[in-house]
């Protein structure tokens, strides 16, 4: 399987980063587009910008990658979701596609996703919390049996 990174990931290995990662990957979007970019490889049928349907899959949360679903506010991505810990018994999955224009760069953090593009804001259900924000963020289910964390649609 070939791994692939999207622009932003490229810039930030070579040591861009606040300030000058936005300077140099908007002043590249006149030789390409920089907005609703997605790691997705061109054979994909998946129009980049859009959440993953069909979303079936299963962590197991004694695994070092997944170690930070084990304590309240933490998160994870994984398949472009972000799952995060709300408390002891509940967990929430939402897309990291923004709903505003379709970047995939949903984040989590006080309580929260956010977007790093433009703003947009929405709740631990995926509701939007500002103008940018309006569309809400798709959501998944999520169950927990013993150590495994199930998200799915």
């Amino acid at each position: 399987m070939k791994n692939n990174l999207n622009r932003n990931e490229f810039l930030k290995s070579l040591g861009f980063k606040g300030a000058s990662l936005l300077a140099v990957y908007c002043t590249a979007s006149s030789l390409s587009s920089c907005s609703k970019e997605e790691n997705v490889s061109p054979s994909s049928n998946v129009k980049p910008g859009t959440p993953a349907s069909g979303v079936d899959f299963t962590l197991d949360l004694t695994k070092t990658d997944y170690s930070k679903l084990n304590n309240p506010d933490g998160f994870v991505i994984v398949n472009q979701i972000v799952v995060v810990r709300v408390n002891s018994s509940t967990f929430a999955a939402v897309t990291q596609v923004c709903s505003h224009e379709g970047n995939v760069a949903i984040s989590y953090a006080s309580g929260g996703f956010n977007c790093s593009v433009h703003g947009a804001m929405f709740d631990i259900n995926g509701k939007g919390l500002n103008a940018n924000g309006s569309r809400g963020l798709t959501t998944y289910k999520t169950a927990l049996t013993g150590t495994n964390l199930r998200v799915f649609s």
